[in-house]
């Protein structure tokens, strides 16, 4: 690992600064920030954006951090800061577009199922709106657990953290240095590039169609698999065309 870039340097501030200020007003933070459902009351146009910079803990914002200078820094000195800029939003409003999508699906999905049992929209509405915790949902006579928490999920438990940029960034990593060897934490031998994020990739994709969480309760596999999905056609289309030869500084 190299030293790290400048701007890296200046996304990990601004991530480290959101993250405090969410710890002087939590709940306002969060609801103005994190990602809501677009159909939500709480949503707001910014918030494809501002969701990047918003963590739900202090781990979840070091190992998206660390990640972001183990893996974006060598992309930022191949490329230059406005190239790498533009990869990593892009990337990120991508996993936004495939996290809100799927909501879509499964809201809509919910909605109709209760719509047949005969339940009016006013009563799913009123439903919905009296179940807003985030996390919260309703068992439902005739709709299968999995099917109601993720019709309430998609209403109610908004999206936060980098993890859909970087995802974007590992996978431009992998087709920029596929044979770098990678040390893992839980796993502390050298895995190279190009076995270790498919592999990754395989696990979020098997979590967000099965809903078994392997990394834990309440991750955003679709917005991972979402920016895994744009970096890898930017960084793709980059590396094969004269993109890839010049820098934007």
């Amino acid at each position: 690992m190299g030293r790290i870039t400048e701007t890296i340097k200046v996304l990990i501030i601004v991530n480290v600064l959101f993250f405090i200020g969410t710890l002087m007003s939590e709940d306002v933070s969060y609801r103005l920030f994190s990602l809501f459902y677009f159909e939500s009351p709480n949503f707001q146009f910014w918030q494809p954006i501002t969701h990047m910079f918003m963590h739900g803990g202090f781990m979840h914002l070091l190992f998206n951090m660390y990640a972001l200078w183990a893996f974006g820094s060598p992309l930022e000195q191949q490329w230059g800061r406005n190239k790498f800029l533009f990869f990593y939003f892009s990337a990120g409003l991508g996993a936004a577009l495939i996290h809100t999508l799927v909501n879509y699906f499964q809201f809509h999905s919910g909605f109709d199922a209760l719509s047949a049992l005969g339940a009016s929209d006013t009563e799913i509405w009123n439903l919905l709106n009296a179940t807003v915790e985030p996390g919260s949902y309703r068992e439902i006579s005739d709709i299968t657990v999995s099917a109601s928490q993720q019709f309430f999920g998609a209403w109610n438990i908004p999206a936060v953290g980098a993890s859909g940029a970087i995802y974007g960034v590992l996978v431009a990593f992998g087709l920029m240095y596929p044979n770098a060897e990678l040390m893992l934490i839980f796993l502390p031998i050298p895995i190279k590039a190009k076995y270790f994020i498919p592999a990754l990739l395989l696990l979020d994709l098997f979590s967000g169609v099965t809903g078994f969480s392997v990394f834990g309760q309440n991750i955003a596999n679709w917005a991972h698999i979402g920016g895994a999905l744009f970096g890898f056609i930017m960084a793709y289309y980059w590396k094969k065309n004269s993109f890839d030869q010049h820098r934007w500084n």
